[in-house]
């Protein structure tokens, strides 16, 4: 079953245009090309990346953040209970008053000690303000890093100014080094961002959002590298990461309670959203992708569905997030 899975999964049709086989994407003089064995290796940097991010996080983040006046809150644990434990865990983190009574009696102790063993233990769920700091730090750093690495890799391609330059002598395009780097970096932290979803700060407005969005970033990158889509993904990462890294200063200052500066970068995040998701993204990425193809195949294979639906999907996201960077540009402009 596995072999025939895999004998449906890896068939040319899905993947690259009529007349071409896997034989074809065998390295020659001139030409390199994409293997997909190679995107094993993400794993291995998505753990170099989360070494990184521990070191970076303690001793880059902690510092910076006493230097902004956040200061580490140390909650008091409460008294270990096995009984409390349990009910916590599995019944009720607000138990009602009649539940703290009942708990009261079957511990053998006060109700205040209950409702205070419970107030602590709710505490210690929320994360200190230095801990949102550090993983903001971590996300700023990387966005940051790669949408400078990803201007110096793409500015003096032609691609980057003409996006149809990334069709022109499709699939038979040459995998650049910097193009092999960007890729496995930007897939290596997206498999981060998924390793650490039960331990980062969880997110109650958006956080099947971002468990969507991870998910399909993943799949969009190691897609288009099996076909061969590598000008076009090295575009989408760029204009995805360009933005990011805005947010994620605003929310290091907002920690720090510095609001002018805060709002300041949140105001600049929010154009720089708008330009590459609302305009660059569908307009330009999505245009190179649903209407350019037909213009070099006429029978479009069926990773064409599947790459466009992955990222109508992620434009879908882009509008949701959109909506609620404008609720909050709303009320910074009109509640002040």
């Amino acid at each position: 079953i596995l072999k025939t899975l895999n004998s449906w999964f890896w068939w040319e049709n899905i993947w690259m245009p009529i007349n071409c086989t896997w034989a074809d994407f065998v390295d020659r003089e001139g030409l390199v090309f994409p293997k997909p064995h190679q995107l094993y290796a993400t794993i291995p940097y998505a753990f170099v990346l989360l070494i990184i991010r521990f070191f970076s996080e303690r001793y880059v983040a902690i510092p910076l953040a006493k230097a902004l006046g956040i200061k580490n809150v140390r909650r008091v644990k409460p008294q270990p209970n096995p009984v409390l434990e349990s009910y916590f865990r599995e019944c009720s983190r607000q138990p009602s008053q009649s539940e703290i009574k009942g708990l009261a009696k079957k511990c053998n102790c006060a109700v205040h000690l209950v409702e205070k063993w419970f107030r602590r233990r709710r505490n210690l769920e929320i994360p200190t303000v230095l801990r949102k700091f550090q993983e903001a730090f971590w996300r700023f750093s990387f966005y940051l890093t790669s949408s400078i690495v990803g201007f110096i890799f793409l500015y003096d391609k032609p691609w980057f100014y003409d996006i149809w330059q990334t069709w022109v002598g499709y699939p038979f395009q040459t995998l650049l080094p910097s193009q092999y780097w960007y890729y496995m970096a930007e897939i290596g932290f997206y498999w981060s961002l998924v390793f650490t979803l039960g331990i980062d700060i969880k997110r109650k407005a958006d956080f099947m959002a971002h468990v969507v969005h991870h998910l399909a970033a993943i799949g969009l990158m190691s897609g288009s590298w099996c076909g061969n889509y590598v000008r076009l993904g090295t575009l989408v990462m760029f204009v995805h990461d360009t933005a990011d890294f805005w947010l994620e200063a605003a929310k290091m200052f907002n920690y720090a309670r510095w609001e002018k500066t805060c709002n300041i970068l949140f105001i600049i995040f929010s154009i720089a959203f708008f330009i590459t998701r609302m305009i660059l993204f569908p307009f330009w990425i999505l245009r190179a992708t649903l209407y350019q193809p037909t213009y070099y195949s006429t029978t479009p294979v069926i990773a064409y569905f599947l790459f466009n639906g992955m990222l109508l999907t992620l434009q879908g996201l882009h509008l949701y997030w959109g909506y609620l960077i404008f609720k909050i540009l709303k009320r910074f402009v009109f509640l002040k």
